[in-house]
């Protein structure tokens, strides 16, 4: 494989990572999900670490960034089931709480969110706090830059006045 050869290649792997990372982020909102969802993980696995691997070793100035973009949660706030022992205007509050005027990457202020969340008893994850984070700013309550979907890639920050 020379040059060309390779980056056309890598054009269609990277096509394919982020497909499959789209199908692993839609798998993960159903509830009986555990062998499509592993298939697809281990699919993702694969593309990653060896074809595009074997790639980069043998071209590694193809290698334009530093990690892969991964979907980290596609859940919409009308999937959320919340637990008994939290209401949305609780879950609200806590992130209310944790986001500032100043942009604050979204992998941030969920972590302190469920950090507050678990001193709280509230049992809300990460992934209910990512889609309530969305819902706010889908409402006009929060800002957003990046996508929201890639929690180290997106950030957040209450809405200026």
């Amino acid at each position: 494989m020379d040059r060309e050869q390779a980056e056309d290649i890598l054009d269609y792997l990277l096509a394919a990572a982020y497909e499959l990372d789209e199908a692993k982020a839609a798998a993960a909102v159903f509830e009986d999900q555990s062998e499509d969802a592993a298939f697809i993980r281990a699919l993702a696995i694969k593309l990653n670490s060896e074809l595009l691997q074997a790639i980069f070793d043998r071209f590694p100035d193809l290698l334009t960034f530093n990690e892969f973009p991964e979907i980290n949660s596609s859940l919409r706030w009308d999937q959320v089931r919340l637990p008994p022992s939290a209401s949305e205007s609780q879950v609200d509050d806590v992130i209310l709480s944790v986001i500032t005027p100043q942009w604050q990457k979204m992998a941030a202020v969920i972590w302190v969110a469920v950090k507050r969340s678990e001193e709280l008893a509230l049992g809300v994850t990460d992934e209910m706090f990512a889609a309530r984070i969305q819902a706010l700013v889908d409402a006009g309550h929060l800002e957003s830059q990046g996508d929201l979907r890639r929690w180290r890639h997106s950030e957040v920050r209450k809405k200026s006045s």
